[in-house]
């Protein structure tokens, strides 16, 4: 069984930065068996990045649309899993105001790193906090999940401007602060195919160009990108190929 201890010294042999930044997609099952359960995972990465900064997905645009349009940023369920959705109930962890594709953040500089998602109508933003993982060159833990998961290449999709990604028109929804405050998030949105149903498929080349490496967490496999890589592989890779992710064949060599 794990415990606390074990899931540190886990982060510690994968080579985190304990002074940097750190997203996480995860699957709490492929962990396995934790002293505490998913309390304790939580424990171990808020302990490990106590002097960094720790952010979790807490998405929800599985439930947030024009028929249900408004975004409750205190309570609101996350629609990506027990660990984002635990996190952003715990003491001192702020929330973007993000409808869709809101993040959840502790520790240094947590306040001006979630502060002005709203102002933006795209999930991905290049000044949104999926952009500013980029400026602080921020590590991103896939845990038991793979590249499919990984939202940050909706980011460099949208930053790159990838035709047919993104809705052309508008639907309006609404962000409600705990104070009640009411703003309103003109907010285009994914559309067409699954495209990141077919991330899997630079996994590869990712590991061959040492964006990305295996590590462990608990029984898991954790995936540790490295932002700043994983942008100038994709972004070559996408100036050229705008169809990269259209087909979910492998790619030739």
């Amino acid at each position: 069984m794990h415990t606390k201890h074990s899931l540190i010294e886990q982060l510690e042999r994968a080579g985190i930065d304990k002074l940097g930044t750190v997203l996480m997609h995860s699957s709490m099952k492929s962990i396995g068996d934790v002293e505490g359960g998913a309390d304790t995972v939580l424990d171990a990465l808020s302990q490990y990045m106590q002097e960094g900064l720790l952010v979790l997905p807490t998405h929800t645009w599985a439930d947030i649309n024009a028929n249900n349009p408004r975004f409750y940023v205190e309570s609101s369920p996350v629609c990506v899993g027990i660990l984002p959705e635990l996190f952003r109930q715990r003491e001192n962890v702020l929330r973007s105001y993000h409808p869709t594709h809101s993040v959840a953040a502790l520790g240094q500089d947590a306040a001006s790193f979630v502060a002005g998602d709203e102002r933006f109508d795209t999930p991905c933003h290049r000044q949104s906090a999926w952009g500013k993982l980029l400026d602080r060159k921020a590590k991103i833990l896939l845990v038991g999940v793979d590249q499919k998961r990984n939202t940050f290449i909706h980011g460099i999709e949208e930053w790159v401007d990838i035709p047919g990604r993104l809705t052309d028109g508008h639907e309006m929804l609404y962000t409600i602060l705990p104070d009640g405050t009411e703003i309103e998030v003109p907010s285009r949105r994914h559309q067409g195919l699954p495209w990141s149903e077919h991330f899997w498929k630079v996994e590869g080349i990712l590991e061959q160009q040492r964006a990305i490496y295996l590590a462990e967490f608990g029984d898991a496999e954790m995936w540790v990108c490295d932002t700043v890589k994983l942008t100038d592989v994709l972004t070559t890779m996408l100036q050229k190929d705008p169809d990269l992710f259209s087909d979910n064949e492998p790619l030739s060599d």
